[in-house]
């Protein structure tokens, strides 16, 4: 017997998308009788006249995707917002139904898509446990016999006979994700929802699903936090623009993934700040002087040169950055010194950073303006992530006969920072 679980063969799902023109009014029902009564007509005049619809548009979500799944697989679904992940986890779990292409899943699915997916408001945890339970295809003999272990995994003790609408989010997933997980199913099908959760929920969700696989059942998991992604999955599906852009090892795949995201972009903070930041101070440019073409080598000193604008005058400002991996984990990150800016001011920054220790690796970093960070907590004006990236190579040959890459040398990073105003500049304004 095949030991393929999930077999997708050219998926495709289209949506129709309805535009409203300009000027036009919401319409009664007389007016839509009205228009479909000409529209008919039309075709009876002039059947071969396809007639174009201008407040209409086709969206494929899906494209001629085709993939296997093997069992056991522990699969990672990532790619940028709108590349179609939800759509595809959605139709795999039978909830949409596809406009072309064949799906084959052997045995039972298991879904978590949507924070409440299942639960009835109106019922109490205990109820939503057998309700969802029956969803999901638990028989009731079976949802008995695990009550126990889902309730006490989902930490509701307190709740359970609280009707869900007073739950909170993360108190919803955690109720869902139990259920889901203790269903004996041979595939989990999990979307991003688990980032409603607290840290240490998220933290014991990871090691259910990683208990599931070991017993042979296969996981597909989407999410954006890519450092999840790298800690549970073996295998990773990049999709793109509705479509399989690659599909292959995790640590394979991310590096492609993150070589496209940021090769197109690189030069344009806008598409790199963060939604909400960059209004009153921000971020002109951000260059990265010692990397040639791209490239550093361990130990090089790394230069920046940091182009700030600020609308207003503040005092106590710094810089702040964080190192990304190539597995989009955050292995190291500093402060800077604090500085004051003008209002209408342009000021230029050096950044020098000494004694690197960045094992050979793909690289990208984020960098903030904000300040408040000596109690603990930090205000940032504006957040720019994904600039520059940069590529870690090791030193010349026969320099050292072993190095042992695995260790980050004792786990310090950076030694030696200093942060200079190479030149302060007066402006009316900067776009």
């Amino acid at each position: 017997m095949s030991d393929t679980v999930i077999r997708v063969e050219n998926l495709s799902k289209k949506y129709v998308l309805s535009h409203q023109q300009e000027g036009q009014k919401y319409k009664a029902l007389r007016d839509v009788i009205a228009e479909g009564a000409k529209a008919v007509g039309k075709k009876l005049l002039k059947p071969s006249t396809a007639i174009a619809d201008p407040s209409r548009e086709e969206f494929w979500a899906l494209k001629d995707v085709s993939f296997e799944i093997k069992q056991g697989d522990r699969v990672g679904i990532i790619g940028r917002n709108g590349a179609g992940k939800s759509t595809l986890l959605k139709v795999l779990s039978r909830i949409v139904e596809p406009t072309s292409g064949r799906i084959g899943i052997r045995g039972r699915v298991a879904s978590l898509l949507e924070v409440g997916t299942g639960f009835h408001p109106e019922l109490t945890g205990r109820e939503n446990v057998y309700l969802n339970g029956a969803i999901l295809g638990m028989s009731r003999a079976e949802i008995i016999r695990k009550f126990d272990e889902i309730v006490a995994f989902a930490e509701v003790e307190k709740f359970l006979d609280t009707p869900v609408k007073r739950y909170s989010s993360g108190m919803y997933v955690r109720l869902a994700f139990s259920v889901a997980a203790y269903l004996e199913s041979e595939v989990l099908i999990v979307d991003e929802v688990l980032a409603v959760g607290d840290a240490a929920f998220q933290k014991k969700c990871l090691a259910k699903m990683e208990d599931i696989s070991s017993k042979g059942k296969t996981v597909l998991f989407v999410s954006h936090q890519i450092g999840t992604i790298s800690t549970l999955c073996d295998k990773v599906i990049y999709l793109s623009d509705g479509q399989v852009h690659s599909m292959g090892s995790t640590e394979e795949i991310i590096k492609t993934y993150y070589s496209e995201i940021f090769k197109d972009r690189s030069d344009n903070l806008g598409q790199l700040r963060m939604r909400g930041f960059g209004k009153e101070i921000r971020f002109l440019e951000i260059n990265l002087l010692s990397a040639k073409d791209g490239i550093l080598t361990f130990g090089q000193p790394m230069e920046y040169e940091l182009v700030l604008y600020s609308d207003i005058d503040v005092d106590g400002l710094s810089i702040g950055s964080s190192f990304f991996n190539s597995s989009g984990n955050c292995i190291g990150g500093l402060f800077s010194r604090e500085f004051s800016v003008k209002a209408h001011s342009k000021l230029t920054l050096n950044l020098s950073v000494f004694n690197t220790n960045l094992v050979p690796d793909s690289y990208h970093v984020g960098f903030s303006i904000g300040y408040g960070q000596k109690e603990g907590t930090r205000s940032d004006f504006d957040i720019v992530v994904g600039k520059p990236v940069f590529e870690v190579i090791p030193m010349q040959e026969n320099e050292f006969d072993i190095v042992n890459w695995s260790t980050n040398w004792g786990n310090i990073l950076f030694r030696d920072v200093k942060l200079s105003v190479s030149r302060s500049e007066d402006v009316i304004t900067v776009k």
